[in-house]
């Protein structure tokens, strides 16, 4: 029997392979006698794990040499504030506000320095994106904040700004959590990125942080060590207990994602052409129905998360009861916001979105 789609937010739906591979894992790691999840990080085994995850996930992304791949603890949302205990040195942090994650970033921000805002679409619901050219940037901040794709209001910038041709000096930092490998990232503008794996790249406890080297040795006094970059750096992920069956499951999802192909693409390329051809078919539904509808403005739509309100929502259980008995879960949208929200990330295969459009047109033909 074919496994139901799952349209969670996060923790969401990881590839079958992967979970299959984990499985026939879990008791004996390639004849080792052990268990992932009993290794010692110190061992040769769990080492292996770790350099191949690192080593793929550079691959994968084309990471430059001269960032430094993290596996940390935390989430996202404690990233907001390791990064300014990092990087601020106490000074002024510019933050573009798109929508609830980039708030919860500057609230939190403004605990460890002088967090102001450059820019924000919050007078439009977070509908639209702030045109860079209309950015007021503090010529002295430490880093510019980007949430680069907003999980719960459906934005995503699909052009990282260039701060340089801003007049800017300083670093871009973009919490990229909800799109991370689903389309490659130019690294030239980006001076730090990181996220939550229980998306796109594994389970949740473990947070990739991608950072470039002159930015590590900067953090605050009051930094505690196990978040200090330079020392996460220095000592390979492995200054404390990292996560380490979560790094092993993102290790797995990383090879899972170079074996994609799309015609001639492979790897990231390829799942961004996939996700281009997912979002287009559940928008172009959303667009051309009378019963559906998506508030966000066409050129910063996501590709990731798309939310959508029922004309009648006084049918909202109805529509979520027949959904689930379709095979299609955890559509319901985020309480902040309400209406419903599909989550196609990299594992959601397009026959999943097919059938998500073929259950919302049989939905809107019975309240005609």
């Amino acid at each position: 029997m074919a496994r139901p789609y799952n349209f969670s937010a996060g923790p969401a739906a990881m590839p079958a392979d992967v979970l299959q591979q984990a499985a026939a894992e879990m008791l004996d790691w390639h004849g080792s006698g052990m268990s992932v999840v009993e290794m010692s990080h110190r061992g040769k085994e769990f080492g292996a794990i770790l350099d191949a995850a690192e080593r793929d996930l550079r691959d994968l992304l084309a990471v430059p040499g001269h960032f430094r791949i993290l596996f940390m603890q935390g989430g996202g949302l404690a990233e907001n504030a390791i990064v300014p205990l990092n990087l601020s040195r106490g000074g002024s942090v510019d933050f573009v506000i798109t929508g609830s994650w980039s708030q919860k970033s500057l609230k939190e921000a403004g605990r460890y320095c002088a967090a102001r805002i450059a820019a924000s679409n919050e007078a439009d619901g977070h509908t639209t994106l702030p045109d860079p050219s209309s950015w007021q940037l503090d010529r002295n901040a430490r880093y510019v904040h980007l949430c680069s794709n907003e999980t719960i209001n459906g934005v995503e910038v699909h052009e990282l700004p260039d701060l340089e041709a801003l007049g800017s000096s300083a670093p871009l930092v973009i919490d990229f959590s909800s799109h991370v490998a689903s389309r490659p990232v130019d690294w030239s503008r980006v001076g730090l990125a990181f996220g939550g794996a229980q998306k796109n790249l594994g389970p949740a406890g473990v947070t990739l942080v991608v950072v470039r080297e002159d930015l590590l040795g900067h953090a605050l006094k009051t930094c505690p060590s196990a978040f200090d970059y330079k020392i996460v750096a220095d000592n390979h992920s492995m200054y404390n207990t990292p996560p380490t069956f979560s790094i092993y499951m993102a290790g797995l999802t990383f090879q899972w994602l170079k074996r994609q192909t799309e015609g001639s693409l492979s790897g990231v390329a390829a799942m961004q052409a996939r996700n281009i051809a997912k979002a287009e078919l559940l928008y172009g539904f959303i667009d051309q129905s009378s019963y559906y509808t998506n508030k966000v403005a066409a050129n910063c739509r996501s590709r990731m998360n798309v939310p959508f309100f029922l004309h009648d929502e006084s049918r909202n259980e109805a529509f979520l009861a027949g959904a689930k008995a379709a095979g299609l879960l955890q559509l319901k949208g985020h309480k902040s916001v309400g209406g419903m929200r599909a989550s196609i990330y990299n594992a959601m295969p397009i026959e999943g979105v097919q059938a998500l459009v073929a259950f919302m047109r049989d939905f809107e033909k019975t309240q005609a």
